[in-house]
Formats: C-alpha cells, sequence, structure tokens
C-alpha cells in the first residue's frame, strides 16, 4: 500500500540517492572524455531510455555540440571520430547491439550506459558508463516504491544534465550560452 506523496517522494529520493552514493568517480570522466573528444555525437535508447538520450541530445545541443538522436531522419552516418552513446540499462537490447556492430565497422567509438556493466553490451562496447540503478533486468522483489526501470531513467536524467553541467562549465559557457542555442519554434 502506498502512502502519501510526501512519504513516497522521499522513498524514492532515497533509491536514487543511493544510485548516486554507490556512482564510481569515473563514471562521469568516462562519458565526458568520450563526448569531448567525438567529432559528431549520436545518441540511442529503446523505451523510456530512449526518451532520457532524447532529452541528453538537446542539452548536448545546448552545448553546441554536433550531436544527433539516431532515428531521426536528419541524423548522418557515424564514421571515425565520431560516438555513438547508447543506453542498455538492464545489459542488452538487440537493437542496440545492432547499432553498436553498425557504428564499429564504420569506425566509430561505442558507449554504453548501463546498469549491467558486464552484459552483453558493454563487453562490445569501446567504453562503459555504469549507472548502478534497478532495471527490468533485476527488479523482481524488490522493496523500492518505484517500479520496473524507474530509478535507471530518473538516475539517467540526473547524471546526464550532471554532464551537461561539467562540460559546459569545461568549455568555459554559461547558461545563457545554452540559452541563446533553445529553440524559439515552440
Amino acid at each position: 500500500m502506498t502512502s502519501d506523496m510526501q512519504t513516497m517522494a522521499k522513498q524514492a529520493f532515497d533509491e536514487l540517492g543511493a544510485v548516486f552514493d554507490a556512482l564510481s568517480s569515473t563514471a562521469s570522466a568516462t562519458l565526458i572524455a568520450e563526448i569531448e573528444n567525438a567529432e559528431r555525437i549520436c545518441l540511442y535508447g529503446v523505451g523510456r531510455e530512449g526518451l532520457m538520450m532524447r532529452a541528453f541530445a538537446m542539452r548536448l545541443f545546448h552545448l553546441g555540440l554536433d550531436v544527433h538522436v539516431v532515428g531521426d531522419m536528419t541524423t548522418p552516418p557515424v564514421g571515425a571520430g565520431d560516438a555513438l552513446v547508447v543506453s542498455a540499462g538492464p545489459g542488452e537490447f538487440s537493437t542496440v547491439m545492432g547499432l553498436m556492430g553498425v557504428a564499429k565497422r564504420a569506425g566509430a567509438r561505442t558507449v554504453v550506459v548501463t546498469a549491467q556493466p558486464d552484459g552483453a553490451a558493454a563487453k562490445h562496447a569501446d567504453a562503459v558508463v555504469h549507472l548502478p540503478a534497478q532495471t527490468m533486468a533485476n527488479d523482481q522483489g524488490s522493496q523500492g516504491i518505484l517500479p520496473m526501470g524507474t530509478v535507471y531513467e530518473a538516475a539517467q536524467l540526473l547524471f546526464f544534465e550532471f554532464i551537461v553541467i561539467k562540460l559546459r562549465e569545461r568549455s568555459g559557457q554559461s547558461a545563457e550560452h545554452m540559452r541563446e542555442r533553445h529553440t524559439n519554434l515552440e
């Protein structure tokens, strides 16, 4: 039985906080290095993870980076010097594996963000970013309030925002610089 909203929120924030308490200090450095070293960045994820990847793409665009979401008709081909960043929270998705293969054959680097660092996608990636959160791969029997992969997805959103803040600082940009790149077609 669920309680009032404040109690549920506290439980959810505790679950999310546990992810960041367990997060390796190398996770952000790995992703930052891959982004900074890429000429072009393509992002991909399925389902709700895909929504978090789209949100990340938007923020990277606000930083002025050459970033695209796989599946959009304006996504260019990847090649040497580029990076494909994929999300595979539970460790593997067939589309993720297929896209990683295409990117590798084209000479692009592959980066996987995952809760399962020993999963198939991680084993085939050039770089792995481990977000130690619950996904559908390990939610059975969980005592947490957030269902299925929600902890992972919420952690992605915050982690990606923190990455953007670090990239913004490293590039000497301000929040106003980012705002100038925000669409006016709303």
